[in-house]
């Protein structure tokens, strides 16, 4: 097999966990339901004998916080975006690097901020969809869904291609919870859980083909790029210049040769506190309590405390989030809708983020 660059995507916020994650400490800074931070975790899934070192993607007003988060860790490079372009052209950054390093090699794309509790799972799954890759596919991993998920896309399969992975036959949006049910229900549906494996030319070739002005100004923000110390600036202008889109819209959806390796590798995106209530420890009574925190006659309720106390009493399915400067609480069924309490606070013409004021 040959050798695989993990290519960790850093560009997140993650406003869904606010005030936990924020513009300056986002979700992937985080420990959350381990012992480290979620993008060393990532970094630590794809190590050893098979695996080169990592090349991470991140804002560049994230350098410091990579490099701290990564200490001691040895990285291919650290490629910052000076603005936020969306995966499509933060991978084909990467995709540049590898085709002219290595290009025979494969490259595994995954988020930063993903939990995935069977690694043995999740290795076996790339090892099986290694060979996929190598003959020119572009290779998505599947969630084997355990409920009907209205917050997740779904990857529709077709016929087999070997003995794990299948043709992808159709991409599908979040569905409403009535489809969601019916996807369970047939079968061959998974979550979309944007992790993939492909070969980085035959990445750059897909992107020429059906995102060409992407490809044209990524290659172009590469071919200007400033390297120091392992650290890759790409030309600001041009990289500027790339339309936003997802690699799902520019390059899976309307791609022929794309293959899905399901798997089922205890995975969630903890994109929002509901998630995380359901990867954290709890009491017999489903509540999650972390840091300075204590319930009383509470049911299936977070609490997390941050720098200050927080006490909850009698309170069922509820989030209850304190920081040093913030507190917000909601039912833990629309506990997503924490993010319009951070536009409100990103369309304030006052401020710069989301970041609460100070006390006068």
């Amino acid at each position: 097999m040959k050798k695989i660059w993990p290519v960790i995507l850093s560009g997140g916020s993650g406003t869904r966990l606010w005030p936990l994650s924020r513009t300056r400490r986002p979700k992937q800074m985080l420990n959350l339901g381990q012992d480290i931070s979620m993008i060393a975790a990532t970094v630590a899934r794809a190590s050893g004998a098979n695996f080169a070192n990592p090349v991470i993607v991140a804002g560049d007003t994230h350098e410091a916080l990579v490099k701290e988060a990564l200490a001691g860790t040895a990285l291919q490079a650290l490629i910052l975006e000076p603005t936020a372009r969306n995966t499509a052209p933060a991978i084909a950054l990467a995709a540049h690097m590898i085709a002219e390093s290595a290009p025979d090699d494969l490259m595994l794309v995954m988020p930063s901020d993903h939990l995935i509790a069977d690694e043995a799972a999740f290795r076996a799954a790339v090892a099986s969809a290694a060979p996929l890759a190598e003959d020119g596919w572009l290779v998505t991993f599947g969630i084997e869904p355990d409920r009907p998920e209205t917050g997740y896309g779904y990857i529709e399969a077709a016929e087999a291609l070997s003995e794990r992975g299948m043709r992808v036959a159709k991409f599908h949006e979040k569905p409403a919870l009535e489809k969601a049910e019916a996807y369970v229900k047939a079968g061959g549906y998974y979550w979309n859980a944007g992790i993939f494996l492909m070969r980085a030319q035959t990445y750059l070739d897909a992107l020429g083909a059906n995102a060409a002005d992407i490809a044209e100004d990524a290659a172009a923000a590469w071919s200007g790029a400033n390297t120091t110390g392992g650290v890759i600036r790409p030309d600001a202008e041009r990289f500027s210049a790339c339309a936003s889109q997802s690699i799902d819209y520019a390059v899976m959806e309307p791609a022929d040769r794309k293959a899905v390796v399901p798997v089922s590798m205890g995975w969630s995106d903890i994109g929002g506190f509901e998630a995380l209530h359901a990867v954290l420890p709890q009491d017999a009574d489903g509540n999650a309590v972390i840091g300075d925190a204590m319930v009383e006659d509470c049911r299936n309720t977070l609490v997390w405390a941050e720098g200050t106390l927080a006490a909850a009493v009698g309170l069922d399915d509820i989030v209850l989030v304190a920081t040093e400067d913030a507190v917000v609480a909601l039912p833990r069924t629309r506990a997503q809708e924490v993010k319009k309490i951070v536009e409100r606070l990103k369309a304030d013409a006052r401020r710069e983020t989301e970041d609460p004021p100070k006390p006068r």
